[in-house]
């Protein structure tokens, strides 16, 4: 469907009511999250390194903290001498699974391409609400007045508006926006001739972001002001 996305349709059964399964896989999702499981078996490899030479009640205790922990759980086996390993087979099934996933329709009308879409349609209204709530601070709402609640929520709905317009014009999330802007910053300085604010220098990546926003970088000197002059009698 485009460059970050790949799908294909498996159907079971026939019939009016057939269950259809849409096999969708981001191949960038799939290189972070083979990424995110190279990391973590290194620790794991790191966690369980040189626990042969040890008695079986240290690796019973070692191999009972590891499986506190969901993501070493799954790939942690324990062979027939009471060995800790890393179990493969368990590495190459999840490897499988990398950037997929399973949107299911029994509606005959919309096409692969359509599920696909509607479903990450899905996701980012999702991310939208978990956004609302945290980044933005939708709630809690202090207000207790029905026009204030209001324009509380249109404030942060046209907020959330602006954090997607910006990241699709840029490509990039808005932590990474906001991490990078956060950089620029106004100096105030001050001497016998008199005061200037004056910003930072507009690094590369910050004019790359006002130029895909088409908006215009902040001026240099926002303000001069002379000393004033003593008064002479």
């Amino acid at each position: 469907m485009a460059d970050n996305l790949e799908v294909k349709e498996v159907v079971l059964d026939e019939g009016t009511m057939r269950d259809r399964f849409i096999i969708c896989r981001n191949p960038d999702e799939a290189a972070r999250d083979a990424l995110v499981r190279e990391q973590l078996l290194g620790q794991l490899d790191g966690a369980i390194a040189g626990s042969d030479d040890a008695s079986p009640e240290a690796r019973e205790e070692l191999a009972c903290r590891l499986r506190e922990r969901p993501a070493y759980r799954r790939f942690l086996r324990l062979t027939e001498t009471g060995l800790l390993r890393i179990d493969r087979a368990a590495v190459a099934a999840e490897a499988r699974l990398d950037g997929k996933f399973l949107p299911r329709t029994s509606d005959p009308t919309l096409s692969a391409a359509e599920v696909a879409v509607g479903y990450k349609q899905l996701l980012e209204v999702e991310r939208a609400w978990r956004d609302m709530k945290t980044t933005l601070d939708l709630r809690p709402v202090y207000h207790r007045k029905a026009a204030r609640i209001r324009a509380h929520v249109l404030l942060c709905w046209l907020a959330l508006l602006l954090v997607r317009i910006a990241e699709t014009a840029t490509g990039e999330s808005w932590r990474a926006l906001r991490s990078e802007l956060d950089k620029l910053h106004l100096g105030r300085f001050s001497g016998p001739s008199g005061e200037v604010r004056q910003r930072t220098e507009i690094t590369a990546r910050q004019a790359a972001i006002f130029k895909a926003l088409a908006v215009a970088e902040p001026p240099r000197f926002f303000e001069l002001a002379p000393a004033p002059v003593a008064a002479t009698t």
